[in-house]
């Protein structure tokens, strides 16, 4: 995987990019008079913040529950050598698999789950996931309760 070159990030831009994780949704109008910037000078640099790849897309972030994934688990996995791309494309076709990290320490890979029950949770991890030929093992950490740090 090609390295990141990191962007050189100013105090405005960390409190335009604040604003945007706060409410992406606010008009920019909006968020230039939090940020103390003119109209202008925020669509300048939020754009620069998208073409530098700072910014990636705008989401909502939902509540699980609410959109019906009752079932949710972390998912390590320890994973053959040098088969991180084959498997990262792999896992990103799976609809269930909200986040996929790269990780360092006893294992390699760690998943965030989400199903809309316990079956299709057992189903995406022991039919989907541990079938990959990458894949040496997984171990699940099911989620009892979600909270966001955010707010």
């Amino acid at each position: 995987m090609a390295e990141k070159r990191r962007a050189d990030l100013d105090d405005t831009d960390r409190r335009i990019l604040d604003e945007l994780t706060r409410d992406a949704r606010q008009s920019v109008t909006a968020l230039a008079s939090r940020v103390h910037i003119s109209r202008a000078h925020a669509y300048e640099r939020i754009k620069k913040l998208h073409d530098q790849g700072v910014i990636l897309r705008y989401t909502a972030v939902i509540d699980p529950v609410r959109a019906g994934l009752d079932a949710s688990a972390y998912v390590t996995v320890r994973l053959k050598q040098n088969t991180w791309p084959s498997l990262c494309a792999k896992l990103r076709k799976i609809s269930q698999v909200q986040h996929v990290a790269l990780v360092g320490g006893t294992f390699d890979v760690m998943l965030l789950v989400r199903a809309s029950s316990t079956t299709e949770l057992r189903d995406v991890i022991f039919e989907m996931i541990q079938p990959m030929p990458e894949v040496v093992d997984t171990q699940t950490f099911l989620i009892f309760e979600d909270v966001d740090a955010r707010g």
